[in-house]
């Protein structure tokens, strides 16, 4: 009857600190953000650079930095532009650059027509 006894309150001891511990971990593990606070700083930190369309007659947005690449979309004259990164390709009046535009469509858009608002993009 002894060894009964000791076993019972043995395991009763286990159980109580195994909910004791789920208890006061619960919350702890509740409160941390989804995707963790890195990833949010991360977000907020992460530049914006921006653009205008200054081509007269509109710009044509192409599927590679070049001239030759299949035309994806056009944006009207004045039109702000949300830009991700810059890369080189072909010259169009004196300017090689090209950006790389995440406005519905990721499409290509040369530099010449586009007038930066702000710093200039980054590298690609």
């Amino acid at each position: 009857m002894r060894f009964r006894t000791t076993f019972t309150r043995v395991c009763a001891t286990a159980v109580g600190t195994l909910l004791a511990t789920a208890t006061l971990a619960g919350p702890a593990l509740a409160t941390e953000p989804a995707g963790g606070a890195a990833d949010t700083d991360t977000a907020k930190s992460a530049p914006v650079y921006k653009g205008r369309v200054v081509a007269e007659d509109g710009l044509l947005l192409r599927a590679s930095p070049g001239r030759g690449g299949r035309i994806v979309r056009s944006e009207r004259y004045g039109a702000i532009v949300h830009i991700d990164c810059k890369t080189t390709g072909d010259k169009v009046g004196n300017n090689n650059r090209w950006y790389l535009l995440t406005d519905g469509t990721w499409a290509w858009g040369s530099a010449y027509y586009i007038q930066n608002l702000g710093a200039a993009p980054r590298w690609c």
